[in-house]
C-alpha cells in the first residue's frame, strides 16, 4: 500500500486528470469533505498545497504530488522524483506599470507575499534590501493600496494581474507539479514506487 499526499485547490483537478488518464484512479474520484480515498493498493490524502511535503517529510506519506514554488518554499528533506509536467506557472515579481522604473533602480523594496523565503533568497542575491510583508492572499491588493512596491505571486494565466491593473516585472522561476518521496519509504517500498513511477511516464 502506498499512501499518497495530494493538493486540493489549484492543481487538484489536474492531477487527478492526469492519474485517470494513466489508470491509476477511475471516475468519481473528486475534491469534497472526504479527506481519505482508498483506490487499489493506493490511499490518498486530500491536503492544503503547503502541507503536502510536511506530510512526505515527516513519512505520514509514502509520496505527494506538490507544485515546484512549494519545493522551493518549504525546502524538504524529501527526494524529487518526477516532474508530471501538469499545472505550469510562473513565479513572479509584479507591480503597478508606474513603479517599474523605481523597482528597476531602487535598492530598498516593499515586496508582499506568501512566499518569504523564495523572496528573500531572490531579492539577496540581487544585492537588494527588501522588506518582506506576508500575506496569505488577494497579494495584488498591496500594491494597489500602497501596502507594497511589488508583489512575488504564482501566475497561471496573468488575467488576476490584468484585472487589477498590474504587470509583471520579473520572472524568478517556472513551476510544474512533482512527484515527491520520503526518503525512509524510498528505501522500503523501492518496488511499489517504481511500479507506479513506470505508469506516469
Amino acid at each position: 500500500m502506498l499512501r499518497i499526499a495530494l493538493p486540493k485547490g489549484r492543481l487538484f483537478g489536474e492531477t487527478v486528470e492526469f492519474l485517470k488518464n494513466r489508470g491509476i484512479i477511475q471516475e468519481g474520484f473528486e475534491e469534497g469533505r472526504k479527506l481519505q480515498i482508498q483506490v487499489g493498493n493506493y490511499e490518498f490524502l486530500l491536503v492544503k498545497p503547503f502541507d503536502v511535503p510536511v506530510y512526505v517529510e515527516n513519512g505520514v506519506a509514502d509520496l505527494g504530488v506538490v507544485g515546484y514554488d512549494v519545493l522551493l518554499e518549504r525546502e524538504p528533506d524529501v527526494y524529487e522524483l518526477f516532474d508530471l509536467g501538469i499545472g505550469f506557472c510562473r513565479l513572479v515579481v509584479a507591480g503597478k506599470q508606474e513603479k517599474y522604473d523605481y523597482y528597476r533602480t531602487s535598492s530598498c523594496l516593499r515586496v508582499a507575499t506568501k512566499y518569504l523565503r523564495i523572496t528573500k533568497n531572490f531579492f539577496l542575491e540581487k544585492g537588494i534590501k527588501a522588506k518582506v510583508i506576508h500575506l496569505n492572499g488577494s497579494v495584488e491588493l498591496a500594491p494597489l493600496l500602497n501596502l507594497s512596491d511589488a508583489i512575488v505571486d504564482l501566475v497561471q494565466t496573468g488575467r488576476t494581474l490584468k484585472e487589477n491593473n498590474l504587470v509583471i516585472f520579473e520572472e524568478i522561476s517556472p513551476s510544474t507539479a512533482r512527484l515527491i518521496c520520503n526518503r525512509a519509504s524510498y528505501r522500503n517500498k523501492k518496488e511499489q514506487i517504481f511500479q507506479l513511477i513506470s505508469k506516469l511516464e
